[in-house]
């Protein structure tokens, strides 16, 4: 028998058997919330149930929605019974500490140094293990329940030893801004102290991810707040939602489904939000500036505001983000601070990977690099070299942080000769651990993403994340005088926003005569049948982020391609 030491984020016991993986894991499309069940195409555990099993990848990645599907396995009872890591990781934990203290559920999650996680990876792992706090032993057999270790005290008294608190966070722990207030900085405290937070900050606006309905759980958190009499003290935008509130009759949504989405999106609203609906806050009007902190969740908005808007903010999980428009404050950790925004490795785009990607990429070479760079980075911030000629423009840094922010748990990158910050960091390209990306990785990506066993194409899918007005003319241009087969559906995702300001600027006129269909509110990680044709095989859609999630999320091939060839693809029988 072996026995581990590790940091012990959340405390608690658990038996049971080892499931060990060298491969972070994107709970959002990755797992399904009903049943513990990985579905994600691209992951080694893919099939595998995570419900009762102690579950140790590295760290999380991909969306901020894992904290949601966290809190739908705890309270479903699928959820695994501990988690190990060799980071420290916020999405799922924080799942874990919502649970815990709204819901009284809640698992074990413990952080082992590199060494530790790599002798629990090595090449014979023993297939049980048992944790109480930080400790985990190891065995080929299973073990018996572990003594539970000392309760913990209460999260204010846990919190106040290690995290300096402001009058402000002092009035709202008191109680004077009401009862939701309260509890959501309590909340804050714990996820600051996990991170070794030395005290909060203020923040300036915040983005909730938390109105997507990923099952009972996400709305019980919502109304629980709600019933507290909660006031969003922040200007705060919505992400997308699970549904078109205008369309969802006409779109054959289920009613129970708009039901319960519809109830979720008008507590946040009752709460002070904005109904922006949208995954791209960044297009907005709102959009923050360089160097102002924000509390952002949604994945590819906080890379994309953190990595070209030169905003600051951490990759924050699904729930915290309603915890800091409630109070106004956030940890002062990561991307906030100057080394949580320092590159990590230097990530080298090789001489003829631009021109000579896979053939045809065209535009689709940023989503593609995007995707890479983030395997390649993972927790680390990457300094991406040799793309100083290739001006990128700002929907190609779109799909590369939407593809990043899939594969990668960290929160930025940076850009050589494009990105804001990239050049405070050039004395660090001979410093950093210098990895190439070559045609192979790139190759390697594009047979992955492209996961369709046929040729045939029923649906092309535009607009993950939203479609924006730039998008908007160039696939104007690109549908001029044609017409899609009936055959092939062609369905694009934006927001309100941006769909009235493409209609004010005549880009609909062709888009709409082609036979595309535009939907707003939602988006594709939310979409399904039958939205998607059950008689859909395979879609194509030129996001990388939707080519990784969609075989898992709605079951059906993918081509992954440019735009120019997702409308070829429209035009085909």
């Amino acid at each position: 028998m072996d026995h581990l030491q590790g940091h012990c984020l959340v405390s608690g016991t658990a038996t049971a058997k080892l499931l060990c993986t060298s491969i972070g894991l994107s709970f959002w499309g990755g797992v399904d919330p009903r049943t513990g069940q990985v579905v994600d195409h691209h992951h080694p555990l893919h099939g595998q149930s995570l419900a009762g099993q102690i579950l140790a990848i590295p760290c999380g990645r991909g969306s901020c929605s894992g904290s949601t599907v966290m809190l739908e396995l705890l309270l479903s009872d699928c959820a695994p019974a501990a988690l190990i890591f060799e980071q420290p990781e916020q999405i799922l934990t924080l799942g874990v500490l919502v649970g815990q203290a709204l819901f009284q559920r809640s698992i074990p999650v413990v952080v082992l140094s590199p060494s530790d996680f790599q002798h629990l990876q090595s090449n014979k792992p023993p297939p049980f293990a048992a944790i109480t706090g930080g400790n985990i032993h190891l065995s080929d057999h299973l073990l018996p329940i572990p003594t539970p270790p000392p309760l913990l005290p209460p999260t204010a008294s846990l919190t106040a030893a290690t995290i300096t608190l402001s009058p402000t966070d002092q009035h709202i722990l008191a109680g004077s801004n009401g009862p939701a207030a309260q509890t959501a900085l309590e909340i804050l405290l714990r996820f600051a102290a996990s991170q070794g937070a030395p005290h909060l900050l203020s923040v300036t606006q915040s983005h909730i991810d938390a109105c997507i309905y990923t099952g009972p759980a996400s709305l019980r958190f919502a109304q629980t707040f709600h019933a507290m009499g909660a006031k969003f003290v922040l200007p705060t935008t919505l992400n997308s939602i699970s549904i078109d509130r205008r369309r969802w009759q006409e779109l054959g949504v289920d009613s129970e489904l708009a039901s319960q989405a519809g109830e979720l999106a008008n507590l946040y609203l009752a709460m002070g939000a904005t109904p922006s609906f949208t995954c791209a806050p960044y297009t907005l009007a709102s959009a923050p500036g360089v160097g102002e902190n924000v509390g952002w969740s949604e994945s590819n908005a906080v890379v994309f505001a953190n990595s070209v808007l030169g905003a600051k903010t951490q990759k924050y999980p699904d729930f915290i983000d309603v915890c800091i428009a409630l109070t106004g404050r956030a940890p002062s950790a990561g991307c906030h601070l100057p080394e949580g925004r320092r590159p990590g490795v230097c990530i080298d785009v090789a001489a003829g990977v631009l021109i000579g990607g896979p053939p045809g990429v065209n535009e689709a070479i940023y989503p593609l690099l995007g995707y890479a760079v983030g395997k390649i980075a993972q927790h680390r911030v990457p300094l991406v070299c040799g793309m100083e000629e290739a001006a990128p423009s700002r929907a190609d840094l779109k799909a590369f942080s939407a593809a990043f922010g899939t594969t990668a748990s960290a929160a930025m990158f940076h850009v050589k000769g494009v990105t804001p910050e990239a050049a405070q960091f050039g004395a660090l390209e001979t410093q950093l651990e210098r990895v190439a990306l070559t045609r192979e990785t790139l190759r390697d990506c594009w047979e992955a993403l492209n996961s369709a066993r046929d040729r045939s194409v029923g649906l092309v899918s535009l607009g993950n994340p939203h479609f924006a007005v730039e998008e908007f003319a160039a696939l104007a241009v690109l549908c001029a005088h044609r017409r899609k087969s009936d055959a092939v559906e062609v369905i694009i995702t934006t927001s309100r926003a941006t769909f009235d300001e493409a209609h004010a600027a005549g880009y609909l006129v062709s888009v709409e005569a082609f036979g595309a269909r535009i939907i707003t509110d939602t988006c594709w990680c939310m979409i399904g049948e039958p939205v998607i044709p059950s008689s859909v095989r395979n879609l194509m859609t030129n996001s990388a982020k939707y080519a990784h999630y969609a075989p898992g999320m709605v079951n059906r091939g993918v081509h992954f391609g440019s735009l120019a060839q997702c409308v070829e693809a429209a035009c085909s029988d």
